[in-house]
């Protein structure tokens, strides 16, 4: 007895091989159409999962409206933000939905951090380059002054405006976070692993020196500090770096971003203690984070502007810029050539460990 006569013992006529062909394929056609219906409606809930969450991020209006236009830098590929930070010095966020005191206050608010972010066209790599909050520059219709003053006397867009002069790189879109934020964001990525160089306390917290995995509260502490660092605000700014970059690895390496449940803890906690400039859609949001697939950390340069020291002018500290290093460095960024700049000067990377 044939094996196609064994399997039909019921009387039935054995199938065609035809017939058995027109079966798979219908199985097959379902499959597909099963597949199609699910991933119709995960892109359908993506899309509703991204609106939500984009609906949390707070929105600074008409940033660049008041800039005149025609003295604006050239723009160039990819992407450049000024992210700047605020610190209420208190747990209520200043920034985003959850905001209880106002975003920006005239004469109440300075930016205590102060970086340029340029992600390249293909979203491949990135530079973050810090500016010293006590920076001596030129503010538009205010002369010299520090550059975290701009940000009190005229808000994102005197920001703006300052660092667009500063630098001759054309601004896309201003970003502010504030420090509770960052506590929260801390947590929701599992901890940051930093190397300490000095240790630090405050307010009876305790960042021990040497290997440490920070909780939010912890690294709120680090990057905080600066009056005990030898380096005082310049150590600071680096600690920033480092807590920043801490935190974009935890993120990319510890399974945050592979788990739906730990991305979702983590945006969502980024999302509502970070505001951007009203021209940044939550569609624009989306696309953002999804050119950034391929970046990885290694890719990222952390740099500080270069400096020829601190002095005082009046009774203010502050830090003088060097300017004709920092002409180069603004060039490089404007032809996407930092990695090239700070390969020639190894000295001006973020080191492994900061004080």
């Amino acid at each position: 007895m044939s094996v196609d006569n064994l399997l039909h013992t019921d009387d039935q006529p054995p199938e065609s091989g035809a017939t058995r062909r027109r079966r798979g394929l219908r199985g097959l056609l379902y499959v597909l159409t099963g597949v199609l219906i699910l991933v119709l409606l995960a892109a359908a809930g993506v899309v509703l999962l991204t609106n939500q969450l984009g609906d949390q991020v707070g929105r600074y209006p008409s940033v660049f409206a008041g800039i005149d236009q025609s003295s604006r830098p050239a723009a160039k590929a990819g992407q450049t933000f000024l992210l700047v930070g605020t610190d209420s010095r208190s747990t209520a966020p200043t920034t985003g939905s959850d905001a209880s005191a106002p975003d920006f206050v005239f004469g109440a608010q300075r930016s205590d951090v102060m970086m340029v972010v340029t992600i390249a066209d293909d979203g491949k790599s990135a530079s973050v380059i810090s500016i010293p909050r006590d920076s001596w520059v030129n503010i538009p219709g205010h002369g010299m002054n520090k550059i975290n003053a701009a940000f009190s006397f005229g808000g994102p867009s005197l920001a703006i405006q300052t660092v667009e002069q500063l630098t001759k790189v054309r601004i896309d879109h201003f970003a502010v976070i504030d420090f509770a934020g960052f506590q929260q964001m801390t947590d929701a990525a599992g901890g940051i692993d930093v190397n300490v160089g000095t240790a630090t306390e405050r307010d009876g917290i305790v960042v021990p020196a040497g290997p440490q995995h920070l909780n939010g509260a912890q690294a709120l502490v680090y990057v905080r500090e600066r009056k005990s660092l030898p380096g005082g605000d310049f150590d600071r700014v680096r600690r920033e770096q480092n807590a920043l970059r801490a935190l974009v690895s935890s993120a990319l390496s510890s399974g945050t971003l592979s788990s739906p449940t730990k991305a979702y803890d983590l945006v969502n906690s980024v999302t509502q203690h970070v505001g951007v400039d009203d021209s940044l859609t939550n569609t624009g949001l989306a696309e953002l984070v999804f050119g950034l697939r391929d970046l990885r950390g290694s890719n990222i340069a952390y740099l500080t502007v270069p400096t020829t020291g601190t002095g005082m002018e009046g009774s203010q500290s502050v830090v003088y810029l060097d300017q004709q290093a920092d002409q180069d460095l603004w060039f490089a960024v404007n032809t996407d050539k930092v990695q090239q700049w700070a390969d020639a000067r190894p000295n001006s990377r973020l080191g492994d460990t900061p004080h």
